[in-house]
């Protein structure tokens, strides 16, 4: 059984004298952004595009022909350029076996982005990819020259047969419960790493890359269990509800600081984490420092024959367990990413799912919540609703995003694609939208961080 978290005594105390507290006064509206451009998937070929994650790849020669990935699920990866126009779709690797054999086929989760990554040859840029469906990682090289002419940047070159990640064989990996929120970052000598959660488990893996000469591969350095039931002080314990018997509070969400050498990350029915992470390893059993809003509260629990599953409704009574819950998010807490300023500064902003906002914490996530803020309708694109992944760079991406790029994940892209209601895509905001909508505003340095540095 993973350990319970024991909150401490000035902090239960805090927690309880604010239950006690008059209610406020309504808060004020979130401020807005818009986005400039989106990406649109038609799915009339059949590929099932389900928008999850993006990574902003910079180009070293031309910012303005950066180049954006995103998983698509079941429909693989795409990459696209700054205009949200589609440059490249790279299928999921089919299922191993026979076809009567049953067995899961690729399904691409997360993406993150390292530079710089040492091999057999030159360096390389590379785009990592959480393949869930059979429970591994896959490596993508990120050609400048052709990203230079708009034509299609990416290039498989992940070793045959990678092992997998969680599972111990293929009936494990048939159970889904494989490799799914993913960080990657590389080191002064040009090693890359990768920490990866398990879906529908308490568990996170750090791998080390190991490039061969038929590509790259990878090899477990390390892993973090994570607590699924919670101790709150005077009221007992209290753990998530799940729609499905067996369901641990998972992990999505996360992003690496590597010059802090701290792993954030998002455990979706809980709140956010930071534990410190290095190539030797995870440096303890971290820190739960932003609870979300229904952390502690107590649920009904009830199964529902026609959909085959548990319903939870959360008790409005507001029982003494509320004392324990967050302020800023919603579940499920989403999308993690850092903004990046000068000398040591920026700002982490972690999406809130659940109230279709994004929260901004101070001091790359060491600091205090500065407020939330979110992507409405604009001239040029819809809203953004129940988003997963975030990506943020700080570094000018030419005429277009000159102050800053914020790309994320909307989940209910309307009209939709191909006119459907139900769609999903990636909306690109102007960093500068989104800090000029706070007071103060966010940092906009677009000179400070060179990803390549």
């Amino acid at each position: 059984m993973a350990p319970m978290l024991r909150l401490p005594r000035l902090l239960a105390l805090a927690l309880l004298l604010a239950a006690l507290a008059p209610a406020a006064a309504p808060a004020a509206p979130a401020p807005t952004a818009s986005a400039e451009s989106e990406t649109r998937f038609d799915d009339d070929d059949g590929r099932e595009a389900d928008a999850d994650d993006p990574g902003i790849w910079v180009h070293p020669w031309l910012p303005g022909r950066s180049v954006v990935v995103g998983t698509l699920k079941n429909a693989g990866l795409t990459a696209f350029d700054l205009q949200g126009r589609t440059l490249q779709d790279v299928p999921a690797p089919p299922a191993p076996g026979a076809p009567e054999d049953d067995n899961a086929a690729g399904r691409f989760n997360n993406v993150d982005v390292v530079y710089g990554v040492r091999g057999r040859g030159r360096p390389l840029d590379l785009a990592v990819v959480s393949d869930r469906g059979r429970d591994q990682i896959r490596f993508f090289a990120i050609d400048p020259l052709r990203a230079l002419f708009g034509r299609a940047p990416l290039r498989d070159v992940t070793a045959p047969e990678p092992p997998l990640v969680f599972s111990a064989d293929q009936e494990q990996v048939n159970d889904q419960t494989t490799a799914y929120g993913l960080a990657a970052w590389t080191d002064r000598h040009g090693r890359a790493f990768v920490v990866t959660s398990q879906r529908e488990r308490d568990r996170l893996a750090l791998l080390r890359v190991v490039p061969t000469p038929e590509g790259f591969t990878y090899e477990r350095v390390d892993t973090l269990r994570l607590p699924s039931s919670f101790e709150l002080p005077g009221a007992g314990s209290w753990e998530p509800c799940s729609d499905e018997d067996g369901v641990k509070p998972q992990v999505e969400g996360m992003v690496v600081d590597a010059d802090r050498g701290l792993l954030f990350f998002a455990q979706e029915t809980v709140g956010l984490w930071r534990v410190p992470v290095s190539a030797a390893g995870f440096g303890g059993d971290g820190e739960l420092f932003e609870r979300v809003r229904e952390f502690g509260v107590p649920y009904d629990r009830e199964f529902d024959p026609e959909e085959d599953e548990f319903a939870c409704e959360l008790r409005e009574d507001l029982p003494p367990g509320t004392a324990f819950a967050g302020e800023h998010l919603s579940a499920d807490a989403e999308g993690l990413t850092i903004y990046r300023g000068a000398r040591g500064r920026g700002h982490l902003i972690a999406s809130s799912q659940g109230d279709d906002s994004f929260s901004v914490f101070a001091d790359r996530g060491l600091g205090p919540h500065l407020g939330t803020f979110e992507i409405a309708d604009g001239p040029a694109t819809d809203g953004v609703q129940e988003s997963d992944g975030t990506q943020v760079v700080s570094t000018a991406l030419g005429p277009r995003f000159p102050r800053g790029l914020f790309v994320t994940h909307d989940g209910e892209d309307e009209p939709g694609a191909a006119g459907r209601g139900d769609a999903t895509n990636f909306k690109l905001v102007p960093w500068e939208r989104v800090a000029a909508a706070f007071d103060p505003a966010l940092l906009v340095e677009p000179r400070a961080w060179d990803p390549r540095r």
